[in-house]
């Protein structure tokens, strides 16, 4: 065996602009630690730990907004990354996955360390390649680099999303005495351009008119990163249209405007059919991924809208509330930006009991927590630590009652507050690691993260981070 072609696949993942690996090490992957560790352009973070080390990438990733590399061994090693490869897939995260595995000969010859690695990740990853075992051919070396080119651009591609690599190493590993290993800078390297996706004039006249002439518009925005150009299409759009946009606080819309609804966890609960008729929409808009607010889910899927758009440039489109009738392929920010544009400006009376309703929450909540005698708890802890927030935090929630919590409470406005939540399979096991690997992605940005006795305990972390931990079941 060769191993030029895997010293290779560092400076290809450096060509495409990837600079964060994170390694976890063991024998069979010593040609790919080597490979990371010795690239000057790559930054590699050693953790031990199979399970963190994944969710410590997906942080990173996240937080930089491109991808990140995991470098693992053979066994079972690799599946130990499965909760957050799982947490990616979802959240459209791209992570590029090297998991070194024994030579396709020794697959189930009760050989250590040795399970069947090819797809490992099934339906949780976008794709899988397999390395060539042999590389001394001059085919199979542009074989390799190939490989790993397309795997790559499909994590990057839209949706972004996990992919593996999986790569079998013989022995020996390491380069004789005396053997110089470099890097071939004149790797071949191909890289994929986004593609175009836009609605034509006729589709915005049919949608403005469409919106002009219903009578109930509703907007509800899904998990996503923080989007100022969207955050200002939506300002422009409800203004013109007098539409209430409701978001959980992951979607990241606290600075939306007066039009913003984010009350919905203490009004929707236990509504009267009476009270669900007002706030019935004959048509709604959803874009983003998932939502905390179980009430807001219920509601939809029972008081069935005649319409739903949902607003998604590329990707599998959700059926959440049983009523999608049209998907949009085009950017939320340029769809809304466009329709605001053309719109002529009214105030959707049918809008206000959804204005009332928030109103009346919030001051609910606010006299809550404003009565004498009401003792401290663990409700109170949230609230206090949510208004002391750093201007700029990077808020991480964990799962379970954190995020519910969060949800209730709502994030300090004008703050530039961005939250964070692992609500692509809302598990626990990771949420500690991920905050962990925004705090090193961003060391200048204030990471704080708020979690419960029970996600907490469960993943230890090896490296710092802000942790403001009220106890909480």
């Amino acid at each position: 065996m060769t191993i030029q072609a895997v010293f290779n696949v560092a400076e290809i993942c450096a060509q495409h602009g990837i600079t964060d690996v994170v390694l976890s090490p063991g024998s069979r992957s010593a040609p790919l630690t080597l490979a990371f560790a010795r690239h000057p352009a790559l930054t590699v973070r050693v953790v031990p730990d199979e399970r963190a080390a994944a969710f410590i990438g997906l942080g990173i990733a996240q937080a930089q907004r491109r991808a990140v590399a995991l470098v693992c061994t053979s066994g079972t090693a690799g599946l130990n990354y499965a909760p957050a490869v799982a947490e990616a897939f979802f959240q459209h995260i791209p992570l590029v996955i090297f998991t070194a595995d024994r030579p396709p000969e020794w697959i189930d010859q009760l050989d250590g360390q040795t399970i069947r690695q090819r797809n490992l990740y099934g339906a949780h990853a976008k794709g899988e390649f397999e390395f060539p075992v042999d590389t001394s051919h001059a085919d199979a070396k542009w074989h390799s680099a190939r490989i790993v080119n397309e795997a790559i651009n499909l994590a990057q591609a839209a949706p972004a999303g996990p992919v593996q690599v999986n790569v079998p190493l013989r022995e020996p590993f390491y380069p004789k005495a005396g053997e110089e290993i470099g890097y071939e800078t004149d790797v071949k390297v191909t890289r994929e351009l986004p593609g175009a996706t836009g609605l034509t004039d006729a589709d915005i006249a049919d949608f403005t008119e469409q919106l002009h002439t219903t009578e109930r518009v509703l907007i509800v925005a899904g998990q996503q990163p923080t989007d100022e150009k969207l955050t200002h299409a939506l300002q422009a759009f409800s203004a013109a249209f007098g539409t209430p946009v409701v978001g959980d606080t992951i979607a990241n819309l606290d600075d939306a405007g007066a039009f913003a609804i984010g009350r919905q966890d203490i009004f929707l609960a236990g509504l009267s059919k009476e009270a669900k008729a007002a706030l019935r929409p004959d048509l709604l808009i959803t874009f983003g991924q998932s939502l905390i607010s179980k009430s807001l889910k219920l509601f939809l899927r029972d008081v069935a809208p005649k319409r739903h758009w949902h607003i998604q440039a590329t990707g599998a489109a959700a059926d959440t509330f049983r009523s999608l009738t049209s998907i949009v392929r085009v950017e939320p920010a340029a769809f809304f930006a466009r329709l605001a544009a053309k719109a002529t400006a009214r105030q959707d009376d049918a809008a206000t009991p959804w204005f009332e309703a928030e109103k009346a929450a919030d001051y609910f909540l606010k006299g809550f927590f404003a009565a004498e005698g009401q003792p401290f708890n663990e409700f109170s802890a949230f609230y206090h630590t949510l208004a002391a927030l750093a201007e700029g935090t990077a808020l991480h929630l964990a799962n379970s009652m954190a995020v519910r919590y969060a949800n209730i409470i709502g994030i300090p406005q004008g703050k530039h507050i961005e939250v964070f939540a692992n609500r692509g399979t809302s598990g626990i096991d990771g949420c500690n690691s991920t905050a962990v690997g925004a705090a090193l992605a961003q060391p200048n940005r204030p990471v704080v993260l708020l979690t419960g006795d029970v996600a907490f305990s469960t993943t230890a972390t090896r490296s710092g981070t802000i942790i403001l931990r009220p106890t909480c079941a």
